[in-house]
């Protein structure tokens, strides 16, 4: 059929009085110019007809992945086919009588319809990703970046294999069976991704990190949110807008803090103490219990506890028994009662979960006193502002208890020492 629709196209020609040589040149230039204009009125028919249409059902649709593979132009790159199969298929015709030249063409056109088929799959495998992003991630955080760069490697290999199959005119096993015998070099060049493919399995299937996940990893100087996993790397937005860049399988291999259940639990932990002067420690005064009194919060504990004291000291007859014996309120116990009260009627604490005041060990520079609890609040700003609230407040109160806070001299205090001696 090439033959005759050549030879047809050749008489015309030489019915026209051109010679021979000249009339098998320009049959051939008429031929492939006949293609080309078909080639190029099928990539018209396919851009401007048939994908404006597509275009508009995917308006229409409610959906949102046909959307996403249009902005992806998923069916923009897949119209590239229709022009290349019409050149494919009739080159031929152009040239009946040079089939190594044919043969030479046909061999770069599918080299050319690999390469956008190869693009078509990317462009198809960008747009599964950003659905499952956009669908899944903002419920569970989990992302199949990795696993979808993973595929592209695969279709990539498999591309090159038919392009050198195409090229060299060999069988596609050829190469298959070459690619095994070069296993210990692709396990070389292909290392960082064969470990993040690992790292990606563990990371996902174990639930140890999802996107907008906190984590802290400090041998890496990473302390912010996880905004991309991907196959070689997870990127780390800081809290100060940098970007830390961690290898994937560093986050199997070394340990790292994942803030995710805090933020999942019903409260963020506060664990501060205070340090109190030991020289400030005593028995609390008549007159101290009395002004103490006054706060609602403590009335009814220092009423049933002066109560319970002064019924068991009434049971030592000795008076020498009583001063070494009885019992009596200290003003660092009230004190620790008072932080424990004034937490129980914070708005801002968890109630359900632990709140605790304890005394630490005594150290060189005072009496630690450890706040324990959880606060309601788990963004960061705002909890910064609970805890400090809190702490503000207890700093402030402490004199109420005539104790002091432990604070290292300083310059101010030696001149003072100094203008006193004067």
């Amino acid at each position: 059929m090439n033959a005759n629709l050549y030879n047809k196209v050749l008489e015309l020609f030489l019915d026209w009085g051109v010679n021979l040589s000249t009339s098998r040149i320009l049959t051939s230039i008429a031929l492939i110019l006949a293609i080309i204009l078909v080639s190029l009125l099928a990539d018209f028919i396919t851009k401007k007809i048939i994908l404006v249409v597509i275009n508009k059902v995917v308006k229409k649709t409610k959906s949102s992945w046909d959307d996403v593979l249009h902005e992806k132009k998923v069916f923009e790159k897949l119209s590239k086919i229709a022009p290349v199969l019409i050149f494919y298929y009739t080159i031929g015709f152009a040239l009946p009588f040079t089939p190594a030249l044919v043969i030479i063409l046909q061999k770069a056109i599918m080299i050319y319809m690999v390469v956008v088929i190869v693009s078509v799959f990317g462009a198809f495998l960008n747009a599964v990703n950003e659905i499952y992003d956009t669908t899944i991630v903002e419920k569970k955080g989990t992302t199949i970046k990795s696993y979808v760069q993973v595929v592209k490697i695969i279709i990539y290999i498999i591309a090159a294999i038919l392009a050198l199959s195409i090229l060299m005119n060999k069988e596609v096993g050829y190469f298959v069976t070459g690619l095994g015998a070069m296993t210990a070099v692709l396990l070389l060049v292909f290392k960082d991704s064969i470990l993040g493919l690992v790292g990606g399995i563990q990371l996902t299937s174990n639930d140890m990190v999802r996107i907008g996940d906190w984590i802290s990893m400090p041998a890496r100087n990473a302390d912010g949110t996880v905004i991309e996993v991907s196959l070689n790397t997870v990127k780390v937005q800081n809290f100060d807008n940098t970007i830390s860049t961690i290898p994937t399988y560093s986050l199997v291999a070394e340990s790292f803090s994942n803030w995710r259940g805090m933020e999942e639990s019903g409260g963020r932990r506060i664990k501060r103490s205070v340090i109190l002067d030991m020289k400030s420690v005593k028995f609390c005064s008549d007159e101290l219990i009395e002004k103490l009194s006054h706060y609602e919060v403590l009335n009814e504990y220092l009423t049933e506890k002066t109560k319970e004291i002064t019924e068991h000291n009434a049971k030592l007859n000795d008076k020498s028994a009583v001063k070494f014996n009885g019992r009596k309120l200290t003003n660092i116990g009230v004190f620790r009662k008072y932080i424990e009260l004034y937490l129980r009627n914070n708005e801002n604490v968890n109630q359900d979960l632990t709140l605790l005041v304890r005394q630490l060990s005594p150290t060189p520079e005072g009496i630690p006193m450890e706040i324990y609890v959880f606060s309601k609040i788990k963004a960061w700003v705002q909890f910064e502002a609970v805890q400090a609230d809190i702490f503000d407040h207890l700093l402030a109160v402490i004199p109420e208890f005539e104790l002091k806070v432990f604070q290292n001299p300083t310059g101010d205090d030696f001149r003072g020492l100094m203008t006193d001696d004067r």
